[in-house]
This record gives C-alpha cells, sequence and structure tokens, in this order.
C-alpha cells in the first residue's frame, strides 16, 4: 500500500459533514456551487445523488455522507456542491460532491499534519492523507482519488450513457 506523505505546506478547502471537519486539496476544486436541482440517475448506488448542468457539463453528484456511511445530507441554506478534479486510472474525472458547509480555504504546514490513526478511527485510514490541527481543531484531509473507485464511477458513466440515449431515442419518436 502506497504511503501518502504531505512534505510541502498545501491549501485545503475545509467542509463539513455532520459535525466532523474535512479538508481536500484546493488544486482539485474547481468550484463551489450553491445547492441547485440535481436530475435523479435511474439504478445508480445510493450515495449518487444524480447530475447536474455546470456550463453545459454533465456532472455527477454524490452524497459524501452516503459514501462515508453518515446519513443522507439534510438540505439547509448552507449546503453547497464543490466540484472537483478526481483522477481515476490516470484520467480526470470532474464531480460534483454534496457538503453540509463549506468553510475556508487554509494553509497547513507538513509538521500540523498527522497520519490518520489505524485504531479509533471511524474513516477508513487509506482514504485519509491525514489528520491536520489548528487552532486546537482536527481537520481530515481527505486523498479524494481513493474516496472513488473506478467501480463507482463507471456505474456512473453507464446510468449517464444509458439515460442519454433513452433520452434521444425519445425525442426521435
Amino acid at each position: 500500500m502506497n504511503e501518502i506523505r504531505i512534505t510541502e505546506t498545501a491549501q485545503y478547502l475545509t467542509f463539513k459533514l455532520d459535525e466532523e471537519v474535512f479538508a481536500i486539496d484546493v488544486a482539485q476544486v474547481r468550484e463551489v456551487l450553491d445547492l441547485t436541482p440535481i436530475t435523479k440517475v435511474p439504478r445508480s448506488p445510493e450515495f449518487m445523488r444524480g447530475v447536474i448542468n455546470v456550463r453545459g457539463s454533465v456532472v455527477p453528484v454524490v452524497d459524501l455522507r452516503l459514501k462515508f456511511g453518515m446519513s443522507g445530507t439534510e438540505t439547509t441554506p448552507d449546503t453547497r456542491i464543490v466540484v472537483m478534479e478526481v483522477s481515476l486510472d490516470a484520467e480526470i474525472t470532474i464531480l460534483g460532491a454534496i457538503a453540509d458547509s463549506v468553510h475556508e480555504v487554509l494553509e497547513l504546514d507538513p509538521e500540523h499534519i498527522e497520519k490518520a490513526p489505524r485504531i479509533g478511527s471511524r474513516w477508513r485510514t487509506e482514504l485519509i492523507k491525514g489528520i491536520g490541527k489548528q487552532d486546537g481543531q482536527f481537520i481530515i484531509i481527505l486523498d479524494i482519488d481513493r474516496i472513488f473507485s473506478t467501480d463507482d464511477l463507471s456505474i456512473m458513466d453507464t446510468s449517464e450513457a444509458e439515460d442519454i440515449s433513452s433520452e434521444e431515442a425519445d425525442r426521435e419518436t
């Protein structure tokens, strides 16, 4: 198993899921959107909420709370969609993730980031780059590329292709 080592100061976008603060590398974030209507995709996994239109592109949207085994996101005025780039099999996939709220971009020095503990963690450690500490608060730094498997996203791609094909067939008749 490849261990990720954070050696340089990096910027992270922080967001909340339930009462936990998470972060992802800001270099992977394209934008943060207000919650917009999501079109459901039939036969997709429960964590896959559907797709949205982002400037003419179809972007799958996932509920990270469901992906992590938490209860689904309750929509509030603070709910946001974080549009990010995920690397799968050396290919970049654009994905939206629902967050309870988005907080700030912060810099963390490597000395403020520890390896995720192997025991006592409710999160799978291979999905975590590290645990950051700032102002006495723990920040779970996610390895967003490892959270979604190729299988997860191929299910999304297949569902989207089937839906688009059936829409086109409906238009032709």
